[in-house]
């Protein structure tokens, strides 16, 4: 048996002696490809006026590493974020497929409409996984039909953006209402995934295929992104290794609020702020070989 493979054997036996890695888990984890990837991270200096980008690769071992989609629905209350849900919706499934190549783990978390997966193979995945306990408490706050995870004032000063009028960029507004009742369809759900939207179980799934680093996906990045119990505030207070692509995210702000520029330059103040509080990003090129994704309607320079 080739070393990488007596390793991986070791480890799987350690931790179903521990209780942390089910029969369905061995047989995942027996089927990862031994493969790593690399992302050339971007974060932000903290050097009040003065900054600026840094940047540095990491490599992690891609059977370590999961992928969480977040809130990607089939629709949504305002009509342009909608839109773009729908552009960048293709773009993530193919990032997502190549990402499983490498051995990647991919979780589905589409809140508040899980049980419109209700007795599937991937939502009985989640909802079995050997209860593992966190090193820190979760966040029990709730907002939006799950939990939610605050900013740390100590931590995270106030958005670089208004979204106090909920972030709707189209020229009328938009009436809130309850829009989505699942992922978007063009984001293929594989046999070998996940669909959760609760911490624990998030948790759960992590700990039992001994997987440390997660990448961050979906929408929106000032809202769910970050506050949600599988979001990256939460990840961050858990102790892993977070990534955000940074071209597979968006953001729910309105021009017509502070700081007053285009959509796109106020996503990207909340992608800086992200890189300067939380973790850093990447692109989605890093792992498709692809050019990164931009919107259409993004004609910055």
């Amino acid at each position: 048996m080739p070393p990488t493979q007596l390793r991986t054997s070791i480890k799987i036996l350690l931790l179903l002696c521990a209780g942390n890695l089910s029969c369905a888990g061995m047989h995942e984890a027996l089927d990862t490809p031994h493969k790593s990837i690399t992302l050339n991270t971007r974060f932000r200096a903290d050097t009040g006026p003065e900054a600026a980008h840094r940047s540095g690769a990491v490599e992690w071992a891609a059977g370590e590493t999961a992928i969480i989609v977040c809130d990607m629905w089939d629709d949504h209350w305002c009509k342009g974020a909608a839109e773009r849900v729908a552009e960048l919706a293709g773009p993530m499934n193919r990032l997502l497929n190549r990402a499983r190549e490498d051995g990647v783990f991919v979780i589905h978390a589409p809140s508040s409409v899980v049980e419109f997966y209700a007795g599937t193979e991937q939502r009985r995945r989640a909802q079995k996984a050997a209860f593992s306990p966190t090193p820190v408490p979760l966040s029990a706050a709730e907002r939006w039909g799950t939990n939610w995870c605050w900013p740390d004032p100590d931590r995270e000063p106030g958005l670089p953006i208004d979204d106090s009028d909920m972030g709707c960029d189209c020229p009328i507004k938009c009436e809130i209402r309850e829009a989505w009742t699942r992922q978007n369809k063009q984001i293929e759900i594989w046999p070998q995934d996940a669909i959760s939207h609760d911490g624990q179980e998030t948790w759960n799934l992590l700990a039992e295929r001994g997987i440390d680093n997660v990448i961050l996906v979906g929408v929106h990045l000032n809202m769910c992104v970050l506050g949600r119990p599988f979001g990256i505030r939460q990840m961050v207070h858990l102790g892993k290794n977070v990534v955000l692509l940074r071209d597979m995210t968006d953001s729910m702000y309105d021009h017509r609020m502070r700081p007053f520029v285009d959509h796109f330059a106020g996503h990207e103040l909340v992608i800086e702020h992200v890189e300067k509080n939380w973790c850093p990003s990447a692109l989605s090129s890093d792992l498709t070989g692809e050019a990164p994704f931009r919107f259409a309607a993004d004609d910055r320079d």
